[in-house]
């Protein structure tokens, strides 16, 4: 069965070119949508619109937004932590922000990956086939994988440790 992705972004240009993007890469996955925090945990719980699983079925993996109306994507990826049945569903945190608090809350939280949003579309392709490729055709990247690792933003733990 194929993968489904679980996209949380308010943003109709940035769902857009995320739909062309998983087209141009070949990534036939079903890409659903929701607009904002409080829509992404009723989804996740299957309540009011979203209770029969047959039409909304559980991600596989969710693509998360930082700056969501309602409740926002720090707040939403605290909660799917925290959820024992959620604690081994990936997420990876597609933000325009590259702040070091951001990316060093989200890898705290518990987020499995936190990639900025490239401006141009040939790159938005390629971080596609990377999500492709090691979330959707395999269960997650290999440990040290050089190539999941260098489209990441790291830690500012990670970075110290590094340095």
């Amino acid at each position: 069965m194929t993968k489904a992705i679980l996209l949380v972004e308010d943003e109709d240009h940035d769902v857009l070119f995320m739909q062309l993007a998983m087209e141009e890469a070949g990534a036939t996955n079903p890409l659903l949508v929701v607009r904002d925090g409080r829509e992404a945990l009723a989804y996740l719980n299957a309540e009011d619109k979203f209770a029969n699983r047959t039409d909304f079925p559980l991600p596989d993996l969710v693509l998360l937004d930082l700056r969501l109306p309602r409740v926002p994507g720090l707040q939403v990826l605290k909660w799917i932590r925290e959820q024992a049945g959620f604690m081994k569903l990936p997420v990876i945190i597609c933000s325009s922000s590259a702040q070091d608090s951001d990316v060093d809350t989200a890898y705290r939280l518990g987020a499995n990956g936190y990639l900025v949003k490239p401006s141009h579309m040939a790159d938005r392709v390629a971080l596609v086939r990377l999500i492709k490729k090691y979330w959707l055709d395999m269960d997650r990247p290999p440990p040290n994988c050089k190539e999941w690792i260098s489209a990441n933003v790291p830690a500012l733990t990670v970075h110290r440790d590094v340095s």
